[in-house]
């Protein structure tokens, strides 16, 4: 729950967005990890005065691709920060190539399996690695690690663990985390590793089980927001309330942890 001082602090960053609701909308592309708090803060924005918004979410990779090629995208809120960079680097933010966006949390990778799964869920992958090699698990959901942060790192943490190689050929890849976590969940995979986010939101959690893996698995998830050439005040409104300190204990909550925390 937001306390009403968060919510005065919300108030005021929304404060002139509320002058631009005639203007462009504002059109924000998310990182598909990001769904849960990013649809809360919105609601939470327009509440306090803010412009309405319009949520596209997906993975970061693919949007770098349709921001380069000229999407009417207004904020882009990444899973990591090379995509914002390279995003920065083609020209296409605020404040150009020297704008790199603000950091608004840390995530983490989880393991995913669904309660009736062969797997048993340990930080280590312990059991993963003797999963594999004993049968037990014969699919494996990840996202894309070709266009999907998470995807990358969690090819990142099965290359820590040995465990590639031998994962490889039984890889479901999802074009997202969300949908890597569709696919750990469904019966035709055994588990999956996927954004801790979402393994927090009810209806995984109740499907499933799953243990946050050790951050020194994989390179750190540094989720960025930055500003898109041509955004409106309504854009610059959003990006503040979300990076602002009164936006921490909604990160939080879902499973981030804020600059600075």
């Amino acid at each position: 729950m937001i306390d009403r001082r968060c919510l005065l602090g919300f108030s005021l960053a929304a404060a002139f967005a509320g002058h631009a609701r005639a203007q462009t909308p504002v059109t924000v592309a998310a990182a598909a990890n990001v769904k849960p708090a990013i649809e809360e803060l919105a609601a939470l924005f327009e509440r306090a005065g803010g412009a309405p918004l319009r949520l596209v979410f997906g993975s970061s990779g693919n949007f770098v691709a349709q921001i380069l090629q000229g999407a009417p995208f207004h904020l882009f809120v990444s899973a990591d920060e090379d995509t914002v960079f390279r995003v920065a680097d083609g020209g296409r933010t605020e404040g150009g190539p020297a704008d790199r966006g603000r950091i608004y949390g840390f995530g983490r990778l989880a393991l995913l399996a669904p309660k009736n799964s062969p797997l048993r869920v340990d930080p280590e992958l312990r059991d993963l690695g003797a999963a594999l090699r004993d049968g037990r698990v014969s699919k494996f959901a990840i996202a894309s690690p070709e266009h999907a942060p998470y995807g990358m790192r969690a090819r990142e943490a099965l290359q820590h663990a040995g465990l590639w190689d031998l994962a490889r050929p039984r890889l479901v890849i999802g074009e997202n985390v969300s949908q890597a976590v569709q696919f750990a969940l469904s019966g035709s995979t055994q588990g999956g590793l996927v954004a801790h986010s979402l393994t927090l939101v009810p209806a995984v959690a109740a499907a499933g089980h799953a243990a946050l893996v050790p951050a020194k698995f994989h390179a750190p998830l540094a989720q960025r927001v930055v500003l898109l050439k041509g955004a409106p005040l309504a854009a610059r409104a959003f990006h503040d309330f979300i990076v602002a300190p009164a936006a921490h204990a909604v990160w939080q909550r879902h499973g981030y942890t804020p600059p600075g925390a």
